[in-house]
C-alpha cells in the first residue's frame, strides 16, 4: 500500500510539472498577430526619455495617414492640457520599417511599412516640469481603432501661455468614436490609405482591401486548455497504473521457500526390483522335470 502511495505522488509531481513547463512553453510562443493598421511607428519625442528643451510641436508617424478627425491631446504634469490643435506632416522614409499583418484567405501575410505619415501636435505651451502624455485617437483604413498614449519627461524652462489662449476642453468626435467602437466603418478615403516612400500605394494581394476584424479566441485560452488536458490525461494515467501492476502475474515462491515453509516435498516412487527368471512380470515359472 505505501508503495502505490510513493508511486501515486510521483505521478502527481510529474504532472504537475508538466502542466507547468507547458504552460511555460504556451506563454512563450507567439501570439497571433494583430490585423489593425495604421499604427504608431515613432514619435518625437520617443516615449520614456527625456525633453530639456520646449518643443513647439511634436510629431507622432504612423503608417497610414491619419483620418482626418482624429483627436489628439497633451497633458501636463497638473493634467492640464497644452495642445493647440493638429496638422498633417510630410511623409518621411523611417529609419526602421514598421511590419503589419493583413488577413487573406484567412491567413496572416505580412507587409513591411518604410514611410511614416506624421501628424504635428502643436504645443501651446510648457507650464512646469515633469510628465507629459500625448494621447492619440483615429482609425485606420480597415476600420479598426488606432489610439494610444506617448509619454515623456520634460525637464526644460517653464514657458509662458499665449495671449488669450484657454487649455482645450473638446473631446472626439462622436463620429470618430462611432467608427473607433466599431459602430461604424472608415473608408481609405476619410483616412488616406497607405503609401510607399515615393507616395504611390503599395499593392495590396486580393482580397486584403476586404479586410475584417478577426473573431478568433482570445490568447490565453489556448494554453489553459492545453493544460488542462495533459493533466486530465496525466491523472487519469496515475489512477491505472497501480491497479495494473497489482492485477500482474503472481509472485512464484522459490520451493526452497515452500519446504521452509513445512510444504510437504513430493516422493517419486521407485520401481519395484524385478525377480530373476520373471520376464513377464507374473509368477517364476517352474523347471522341468
Amino acid at each position: 500500500m505505501r508503495s502505490r502511495l510513493v508511486t501515486v505522488r510521483n505521478i502527481l509531481s510529474r504532472a504537475a510539472a508538466a502542466s507547468v513547463a507547458t504552460l511555460a512553453v504556451s506563454l512563450l510562443l507567439p501570439a497571433a498577430p494583430a490585423s489593425a493598421h495604421g499604427q504608431l511607428a515613432t514619435s518625437t519625442p520617443l516615449t520614456g526619455t527625456v525633453v530639456r528643451e520646449p518643443l513647439p510641436q511634436l510629431t507622432l508617424f504612423f503608417t497610414e495617414k491619419p483620418a482626418a478627425n482624429a483627436h489628439f491631446a497633451i497633458s501636463g504634469p497638473n493634467g492640464s492640457r497644452v495642445d493647440n490643435g493638429w496638422s498633417f506632416g510630410e511623409p518621411k522614409r523611417l529609419d526602421k520599417p514598421v511590419t503589419e499583418y493583413f488577413k487573406v484567405n484567412g491567413v496572416f501575410e505580412p507587409r513591411l511599412y518604410h514611410t511614416g505619415f506624421p501628424a504635428l501636435v502643436t504645443v501651446a505651451h510648457w507650464p512646469a516640469k515633469g510628465r507629459y502624455t500625448a494621447s492619440y485617437l483615429s482609425v485606420a483604413s480597415d476600420g479598426e481603432a488606432v489610439r494610444g498614449d506617448v509619454t515623456f519627461d520634460y525637464q526644460g524652462p517653464a514657458t509662458a501661455a499665449p495671449a488669450g489662449w484657454s487649455p482645450p476642453t473638446a473631446g472626439p468626435e462622436p463620429a470618430l468614436l462611432a467608427q473607433a467602437e466599431g459602430e461604424g466603418s472608415a473608408s481609405a478615403g476619410a483616412t488616406g490609405g497607405p503609401a510607399d516612400a515615393t507616395g504611390a500605394p503599395p499593392s495590396d494581394p486580393t482580397g486584403a482591401a476586404e479586410e475584417q476584424r478577426d473573431g478568433g479566441f482570445p490568447a490565453w485560452l489556448v494554453p489553459a486548455l492545453i493544460v488542462v488536458v495533459v493533466s486530465a490525461i496525466v491523472l487519469v494515467a496515475a489512477r491505472r497504473r497501480p491497479a495494473t501492476r497489482g492485477a500482474s502475474t503472481p509472485s512464484r515462491r522459490p520451493a526452497g521457500a515452500a519446504r521452509k515453509a513445512g510444504a510437504p516435498a513430493r516422493k517419486v516412487a521407485t520401481p519395484a526390483p524385478r525377480k530373476p527368471g520373471n520376464r513377464s512380470g507374473g509368477p517364476a515359472r517352474r523347471g522341468r522335470r
